[in-house]
């Protein structure tokens, strides 16, 4: 019989479980070292807003939201000789309330 080959199958083994003790003892002492790191940063940082500092309602209660009909300007025609008009002299497009207020359903 061979003996050499078993021998070295189980140092081999036990030079194996040593490299993943070490391993896991280094993952194990990164992860310590992680939790009191962010333990120290947490502890620099502010602490969170007490209730006094939240923000309140107003007297007049909660803010609603407000809603209306709004109608575009109309655009202007170009001229009678048929020049076409540029958007300097469209300017800008604002809407206005609209008379009608009552809500479409289509």
């Amino acid at each position: 019989m061979d003996m050499t080959r078993e021998q070295l199958a189980a140092a081999g083994s036990a030079a194996g479980m040593i490299v993943i003790v070490v391993c896991g003892l280094l993952v194990a002492g990164a992860l310590v070292a992680a939790v009191r790191l962010g333990s120290g940063v947490r502890r620099r940082e502010s602490p969170p807003p007490r209730s006094a500092d939240q923000p309140t309602l107003p007297a007049t209660g909660p803010v609603r939201e407000e809603s209306e009909i709004r109608e575009p300007n109309e655009v202007p025609r170009a001229g009678s000789d048929g020049t076409r008009l540029t958007p300097h002299q469209l300017g800008n497009a604002p809407t206005r309330t609209g008379e009608d207020q009552t809500r479409r359903r289509w």
